[in-house]
């Protein structure tokens, strides 16, 4: 039926306002209801019989002429009535104002637990109802009137894709339905209790509010200070990123420091990071990782694919993501990956610049930034380090290491590496594009070093399908099969130009797998959630399994006589630095007989990625073992040999190869290690308390004979301190360095004091400090 718009002037006052009538409702709504009461129905009759005689007047006793549509007379039905503003504004029902409750000491905050994030917006997990207030223009009846919510979030919300999301009003809220239910009423303001769909997708969501009633429709302007922020919900069962245990929430996904691990398997370190994912800016950077990758917004609510988008996103290759990679030991024009301490600067930095790669990173500094991203957006997480890491880059699934007939290394050939440690990132959710099974930790691996599906990322694989060499499984758990539990097998070049398998190690690869404990700073050892126990049953049948699937499928060859075993080890901690490095060889013959054979031995600089820098000694050893015989040989090289020739991390690695005479057996090992630099000692000085100053001493010893040139120290702490960067200029052989640091504390309670060496010729120096930040101290009184 056609329908015509009344009063024309009112459009624009009030937006997305519709007024129509049509014959059957013109009695309906004739009049208001208090001028019903008042006005006689003999009046009434007269009026609609005569309008031109007897006309109502307008309630703000404005004139308004009536309108006689053409064609139309008087007796063919009643007049329309005439509306003015304030009658339109008591009729029309529609929104003044809309209260989130999103204060982060409000309800909302606590129970979604979101109130440690920085501001005031609101900041809710999905699967979960929060509360809300509505200022209405007049009563809600809820006998005429209605309501629903808007939500839109994404470049083109669309109700299919549910990136526009409309909120039903409904008398009794179910679990996994948006809605939304009238909890209270007080005059014009109805209080809602709204639900969200635990498979809803993060982000931003714009809020707008739409009322109907017999007089027509209205909907609210967007305000952006009523955004909603909505994240995963490890708290609900039905949330695929559900955790069980409360203490491991709060370690994976509320705590904003942690550990990384670094070093070798025999000399671990650790170190501070501030991962910061509640700061101010955060969560909006964070957010804009993802809005950069171009990934529909319609696949957010997927945890794996968020991972994975995430993984690509961290590395700067292919999509200009947040952190660019540089091994190169120059890193002029940007940031050295041994100087940051944190997320918080580098995700701000990407965020500020519009999408600008920060310069630069290393697979510490990608894992930590990744923890921060997936910390922020609800997604348990945790930065893993692996000991012994293998890079296989032509997917065998196996490290291998090609000699020529006089066991020296091919190094043409030698693509494959084993980094001294790597570090990447375990999340929690279940895998429901898997087999049952295979959800819980996944690994994640930030770091650019393969494509996958032509994009550097790697993961979400399934940790469960990696430890049992199920590699078919996705995503990439091949990758994540040869850096945990591949065997290192030697080839010896033939003098056809062929190569035959000469010695195969099974437990070269893979260990010390190493996470911060739940509640504490300790290190905890997660190899067993990787791989089976070395030259256990179950732990050949998943390489067997997992070697199908590679390149060199008939890689295994039959057993032979192995009874020389040869082992390296060291004292203590190990070697440090500026001092000579001394190791221990050890020989062990466990026949009967007598073994005899020449040990090669080869030391190498190496980047911590396990790629060589170049060769800095090399000896050969005459050894005779008697029958049964256990013989330990020392190891020396001396500083002046290794000076100057060091790179990042300080590493290096010892290759011992042999042939013994009498059974043809092959020995070949290698052992990794690294020169230990000093600790930064911080102290704190005076009392902790918000809002007062308070100072911290800083020491560092050089441990080189040599002078250190442009040294730099970098100072940040969450809640006490904003990143500081003190310019300490050169420092002489053997000097000590005292600074005072001076900060003024923001946030009560434990607090972390990091500061870290910024020295080209000396990384991974850095320390860290416990603080107890007091509340602000009240006024005193008598």
């Amino acid at each position: 039926m056609e329908r015509s718009m009344r009063n024309g002037c009112t459009v624009g006052r009030f937006p997305a306002v519709t007024l129509s009538w049509s014959d059957e409702e013109a009695d309906k709504v004739d009049l208001v209801e208090e001028d019903r009461k008042s006005e006689s129905a003999c009046r009434r009759w007269f009026r609609k019989m005569c309008p031109c005689c007897c006309r109502k007047a307008s309630v703000e006793a404005v004139d308004t002429p009536d309108t006689v549509e053409p064609g139309t007379s008087g007796d063919t039905g009643p007049e329309k009535p005439p509306v003015g503003e304030s009658v339109l504004e008591e009729l029309l029902l529609s929104v003044r104002s809309v209260d989130l409750l999103k204060s982060k000491t409000g309800p909302n905050r606590k129970e979604h637990h979101t109130d440690a994030f920085h501001g005031d917006d609101l900041i809710i997990r999905r699967g979960q109802t929060f509360m809300m207030w509505i200022q209405l223009s007049r009563p809600f009846n809820a006998e005429t009137d209605g309501l629903y919510l808007n939500l839109k979030t994404g470049n083109l919300p669309t109700v299919s894709k549910g990136t526009h999301v409309i909120v039903p009003l409904v008398e009794e809220l179910e679990d996994g339905q948006w809605a939304c239910k009238i909890v209270k009423q007080d005059s014009n303001r109805i209080q809602l209790s709204v639900n969200s769909v635990p498979t809803a997708a993060i982000g931003r969501y714009e809020l707008t509010v739409a009322t109907h009633s017999p007089q027509g429709e209205a909907t609210s302007i967007h305000d952006p200070a009523n955004d909603i922020y909505m994240l995963f919900n490890p708290w609900n069962k039905d949330d695929v990123v559900y955790m069980d245990n409360e203490e491991e929430r709060k370690e994976y996904v509320l705590n904003d420091v942690g550990r990384i691990y670094y070093g070798t398997k025999d000399q671990i370190g650790a170190r501070t990071w501030n991962f910061g994912q509640h700061d101010e800016g955060m969560l909006a950077a964070c957010l804009y990782v993802l809005e950069k990758s171009g990934v529909p917004a319609s696949g957010w609510g997927d945890p794996v694919n968020v991972v994975r988008v995430v993984s690509a996103m961290i590395n700067s290759p292919n999509d200009r993501g947040v952190l660019q990679g540089n091994w190169s030991g120059n890193y002029a024009g940007g940031t050295s990956p041994t100087a940051w301490s944190g997320s918080v600067d580098i995700l701000k930095q990407y965020h500020t610049s519009k999408g600008d790669p920060v310069c630069f990173g290393q697979c510490w500094v990608f894992s930590g930034v990744t923890t921060t991203v997936l910390r922020c957006f609800g997604i348990p997480t945790r930065s893993v380090t692996n000991f012994s890491s293998a890079h296989d880059t032509d997917v065998s699934l196996t490290t291998d290491t090609y000699v020529d007939e006089n066991l020296d290394p091919l190094d043409s050939l030698n693509s494959d590496s084993v980094w001294n440690f790597h570090v990447w990132n375990d999340c929690w959710m279940a895998r429901l594009d898997l087999p049952p099974g295979m959800g819980g930790w996944q690994a994640v691996d930030s770091t650019p070093q393969e494509t996958s599906q032509g994009v550097f990322c790697c993961g979400p694989a399934s940790v469960n399908a990696v430890r049992n060499g199920q590699v078919y499984l996705k995503h990439d758990a091949p990758f994540v099969f040869a850096e945990v539990n591949s065997d290192r097998i030697y080839w010896m070049r033939n003098a056809d130009g062929t190569f035959t398998q000469i010695h195969l190690e099974k437990n070269a690869i893979g260990h010390c797998i190493s996470t911060k404990a739940v509640g504490s700073d300790e290190r905890v050892d997660i190899t067993h959630l990787y791989k089976h126990p070395e030259d256990t049953e179950e732990e050949r049948i998943a390489v067997e399994t997992a070697s199908r699937y590679g390149s060199k499928p008939e890689v295994y060859s039959s057993a032979t006589t192995e009874d020389v075993a040869i082992e390296i080890s060291m004292d203590g901690d190990g070697p440090r630095m500026g001092a000579d490095a001394e190791l221990r060889i050890t020989l062990h013959n466990s026949s009967s007989e007598a073994r005899t054979f020449t040990l090669h031995s080869q030391v190498y600089v190496m980047y911590y990625t396990g790629v060589l820098r170049g060769r800095v000694k090399t000896d050969k050893t005459a050894v005779e073992l008697a029958p049964s015989e256990v013989q330990t040989m020392e190891w020396v090289l001396p500083y002046k040999v290794y000076q100057g020739q060091l790179v990042d991390q300080a590493a290096l690695m010892l290759m011992l190869l042999g042939k013994v005479k009498e059974t043809k057996q092959v020995l070949a090992t290698q052992f990794n290690f690294r020169l230990r630099t000093p600790d930064l000692t911080i102290t704190p000085v005076g009392d902790a308390v918000v809002g007062e100053d308070m100072a911290a001493k800083i020491v560092f010893t050089n441990p080189l004979p040599k002078t250190l040139k442009n040294v730099k120290i970098r100072i940040e702490g969450l809640g006490l301190q904003g990143i500081h960067e003190i310019v300490v200029g050169d420092v002489v052989g053997h000097a000590v360095v005292t600074l005072t640091e001076t900060f003024t504390p923001k946030l009560a309670g434990p607090r972390k004091l990091l500061a870290s060496l910024d020295c080209k010729q000396l990384t991974q120096v850095h320390g860290v400090a416990d603080i107890v930040v007091k509340e602000k101290r009240g006024p005193l009184t008598n």
